[in-house]
């Protein structure tokens, strides 16, 4: 039996607040935000949410990629959840959107919510009011109508490993900044990278000359 959407150590969860844990540098609940200069088109135009940063290297989500070949009530079946006589799926719930959170263990899910919902030992406290929960649990609740008023879920990951993300600040790839939640639950998926930039008061056609930090 799978009791969770992802096996991933970074993806750990605990219940201390992320304001906590940021005082060596480290970039844990704050956006990246690709540059044109980004060497790997698999992260173009870019948004993402870094829920996990240490020496030890970086994970993150990617905001803005949708996942169009799979739906809510398929993950559902694929994990014998719509057996559950509780579950009567409403319209907006069968219509989630599903998307990629970046090129590793596409497998794996991750569910990005509000703080409404919150599972001690199984959600993880970002900032700007974000949480992540990986178990099944949350599926559930979602399914029953118990889960947290805004969520967003992705298959995959963005991973670093130790120092890589830090040189590739220093490369001038990213961009990086406070978070907003309307960029994970509200924007539409195709305008949350000109919105992430309006967020640091940088147009698009100035980005080749901008630092990597806002």
């Amino acid at each position: 039996r799978r009791d969770t959407l992802s096996g991933s150590d970074m993806a750990g969860a605990d219940d201390t607040d992320a304001d906590d844990r940021n005082e060596d540098g480290f970039l844990e609940g704050q956006f990246l935000i690709a540059m044109p200069s980004i060497g790997d088109s698999r992260f173009r135009r870019s948004v993402i949410l870094i829920c996990a940063h240490s020496s030890d290297g970086a994970m993150g989500l990617i905001l803005n990629q949708p996942n169009d070949s799979v739906t809510f009530p398929d993950i559902l079946r694929q994990l014998d959840l719509l057996e559950d006589p509780q579950i009567e799926l409403p319209r907006a719930i069968e219509a989630m959107p599903i998307h990629t959170g970046g090129p590793v263990e596409t497998g794996r899910g991750f569910v990005l919510h509000s703080a409404d919902y919150f599972m001690r030992n199984s959600t993880l406290a970002l900032s700007a009011g974000l949480c992540m929960t990986t178990t099944l649990d949350i599926l559930k609740a979602i399914a029953t109508g118990r889960g947290p008023e805004q969520t967003f879920m992705a298959f995959g990951y963005a991973g670093w490993g130790p120092g890589q993300l830090e040189d590739e600040l220093l490369t001038n790839s990213w961009l990086h900044g406070a978070p907003h939640r309307d960029l994970v639950f509200e924007i539409d998926v195709s305008q949350r990278y000109d919105a992430a930039l309006d967020r640091l008061g940088i147009g698009a056609g100035h980005l080749a000359s901008e630092a990597g930090h806002a």
